[in-house]
């Protein structure tokens, strides 16, 4: 599905939300509509201390764009949080929360796996201020932002970062970067989902959404190879032609065997 044309302020409405999302998915039920969830979340009880106005915030504007605007995310994301550890569930929210925001995929992929790279331990609100500015004079947003949002654009990237584990919690200061390493259902669920979207082989090893773990195509390759190992997949290369043998046919078989392993 295809990402948002521009940088939008949305990733204000709540950075990772991480609990929320969780929360939100234990209620969610296969083709409930955002309307329906936030009903079904104002009568649950599961949010005392969150007002309706808030909540419905969190559905409509966060939950929904995120886990609600690709077929059956929301349920099979449902389905596994059950079985996956923290760090897996971090990371599928991470692809989903930067496929549902630009501002967020481009930070990811253009600053903090690049500052990763060149070995420096962490990003600043100033680092996090000029990439934003360079993304306004590049035309990445709409229109120009006020310093006002660029301000708490600035606060939520780094504040969702932390949600992730990608970058430490401290508010102020130097955030310090922690990489993380893709968990390996991780990367099944992802080579699946790809496929899915009916990809190519070569376009699944070349996709950007692996670039949000920093992995490009190379790494891709290598963890094919021990996705195969594993019985997830059969992965066929020769040179730079790929060719993977997919093992399940369908969603409900893909998690079925993911919430097994």
């Amino acid at each position: 599905m295809a990402r948002p044309p521009f940088y939008t302020s949305q990733l204000a409405a709540g950075a990772g939300l991480v609990e929320e999302t969780r929360l939100l998915l234990s209620l969610y039920e296969q083709g409930m509509e955002p309307q329906g969830l936030l009903g079904h979340a104002l009568e649950s009880g599961l949010f005392p201390r969150v007002t309706a106005r808030r909540l419905r915030n969190v559905v409509i504007e966060c939950f929904a764009p995120r886990y609600l605007r690709e077929p059956d995310a929301a349920w099979m994301l449902k389905r596994l949080a059950e079985h996956v550890c923290r760090a897996e569930l971090l990371q599928l929210m991470l692809l989903y929360t930067a496929r549902a925001n630009l501002v967020l995929s481009d930070f990811v992929t253009q600053l903090y796996w690049p500052r990763y790279a060149a070995g420096r331990d962490g990003l600043t609100s100033e680092d996090t201020k000029e990439f934003l500015l360079r993304g306004i004079r590049a035309g990445r947003t709409q229109k120009p932002w006020s310093d006002s949002t660029i301000r708490r654009m600035c606060n939520y990237l780094l504040s969702c970062c932390a949600d992730y584990e990608l970058l430490s919690k401290n508010i102020r200061g130097l955030r310090r970067i922690q990489a993380l390493r893709v968990q390996d259902r991780v990367a099944a669920y992802l080579a699946y989902d790809l496929k899915f979207q009916g990809l190519a082989d070569n376009q699944i090893v070349g996709h950007e959404d692996w670039q949000l773990l920093g992995l490009q195509p190379n790494d891709v390759r290598d963890v094919l190879k021990r996705l195969s190992l594993q019985g997830y997949l059969i992965l066929q290369a020769a040179g730079d032609v790929v060719h993977i043998g997919w093992n399940y046919k369908t969603k409900g078989e893909l998690i079925d065997v993911l919430t097994r392993s």
